[in-house]
């Protein structure tokens, strides 16, 4: 893989590029705006894609500095600290595609960019390792009574004793959503000799010897470490809280490396001083500081047995490199055939290549009538269309067509397509 330097902020790297076609931006008139010192990996990607645009800023910007930033963007790329609000999408007249370049989508503005006709991509794998990975060593460590030992050798106290010491072999993890991280979660815990149980809303195939259980209250009943993972939803905001840690077992552990506002944290604080729990690792929290100059401020930070990190479960070099790969090929993919597949807010189109076509790649509002009204600009050209792909959700609609190219098909039948009512964005793809 060839390494580029990271860019300092607003610097922009271009190459040659192809001409133009009548319908389509040249490549370098195409431009990639990347926040928060996103990977190299990406950069590379987008290149190998055929992008040449591509400006770089190593932290998230707020306020007129992002309006600014983003006013001729045509892609935007962020982690998990730029807040893509309707101000923001408002702003981005000519965006075509948001990549979040990490696993959730709470920073984006959902809704907003649905009806900017604005398709959000994220990568909700890369990280999974990484993640569990931690969770299992956070295991060990709460069993082990390693957070509290440590903070005492540091302190200049001695504490050798093997009194609730434990090891995690033949004991019970308990998984509150079995996804992708939950279920990898359970295949390292059960290589190392732990009996797994998981709770999920959904039914989902046991990997393994895991077993599932039908309720949250009765797996907390009987797991000796709780680990949480699941999505930011308002389901699931405080859904740890006395009465869950009442339901725990005695001494149980507690770890969360899901969401910040899954766990009410006063409850845990009231459990660790009553010694219910017996230690919690946390990587999330319901108020995080905005950035690494700004002070981390939270209740839990006086207790021995607790271990607290700054949102670093994905945080490492193999996932941020894989995620760099995942999100930019799926920019790529979009911005060369239209694809959609894996799209957050979007109907999701997987397209094969169009090979001597023009495509169309028309985004609309979920109305009547607007499907006729495309169709009716290429029968009334006498154009022939060699395939059509429409997808539709509650509030658009997506068709791809692809047609012969003519000299019949000129600029101004795009401005016809891009006129029916309820069209948000309309392009036209060349190979």
């Amino acid at each position: 893989m060839i390494s580029r330097p990271l860019l300092a902020s607003g610097t922009v790297l271009t190459m040659p590029t192809e001409t133009p076609t009548p319908f389509s931006r040249a490549t370098d008139e195409l431009r990639i705006v990347l926040f928060e010192g996103i990977h190299e990996t990406a950069v590379q990607a987008l290149s190998d894609g055929g992008f040449v645009n591509i400006q770089r800023y190593p932290k998230a910007l707020e306020g007129d500095a992002l309006l600014d930033a983003v006013k001729d963007a045509h892609f935007i790329g962020i982690r998990s600290r730029t807040q893509m609000t309707k101000e923001v999408f408002d702003a981005a007249k000519e965006l075509r595609a948001v990549g979040c370049f990490c696993i959730g989508t709470n920073q984006v503005d959902l809704t907003s960019a649905r009806e900017a006709g604005v398709p959000v991509f994220n990568a909700p794998f890369s990280n999974t390792r990484s993640v569990a990975e931690l969770v299992i060593a956070e295991s060990v460590f709460l069993m082990r009574d390693i957070p509290a030992k440590n903070a005492n050798a540091h302190r200049g106290e001695w504490r050798k004793s093997a009194s609730g010491s434990y090891e995690v072999r033949g004991k019970h993890l308990g998984i509150v959503g079995y996804g992708h991280i939950g279920s990898q979660v359970g295949v390292l815990a059960e290589s190392m000799g732990m009996r797994v149980f998981y709770y999920d809303t959904n039914a989902k195939l046991a990997l393994g010897n895991a077993t599932p259980v039908r309720s949250l209250h009765g797996l907390l009943q009987v797991a000796d470490v709780v680990t949480l993972h699941v999505p930011g939803t308002p389901e699931t905001v405080r859904m740890i809280g006395q009465d869950e840690f009442a339901q725990m077992r005695d001494g149980a552990a507690l770890i969360n490396a899901s969401r910040g506002s899954v766990i009410e944290i006063d409850a845990l604080v009231e459990a660790l001083e009553s010694g219910k729990v017996r230690g919690a690792a946390l990587d999330v929290f319901p108020t995080e500081p905005k950035s690494n100059a700004d002070p981390f401020e939270s209740p839990l930070k006086k207790f021995d047995n607790v271990i607290l990190t700054p949102h670093v479960g994905g945080s490492t070099e193999e996932a941020q490199e894989s995620i760099g790969v995942e999100v930019a090929e799926k920019i790529v993919r979009f911005q060369k055939n239209g694809s959609t597949l894996s799209a957050v807010n979007f109907p999701e189109v997987s397209l094969p290549k169009n090979n001597g076509t023009y495509r169309l790649l028309h985004i609309h509002r979920n109305q009547p009538g607007v499907l006729a009204q495309i169709n009716q600009v290429f029968s009334g050209s006498g154009i022939n269309i060699s395939g059509e792909y429409l997808q539709t959700d509650d509030h658009l609609g997506y068709v791809v067509v692809d047609f012969d190219i003519t000299d019949e098909f000129d600029r101004s039948k795009l401005e016809q397509l891009k006129a029916i009512d309820g069209t948000l964005r309309a392009r036209i793809l060349v190979r």
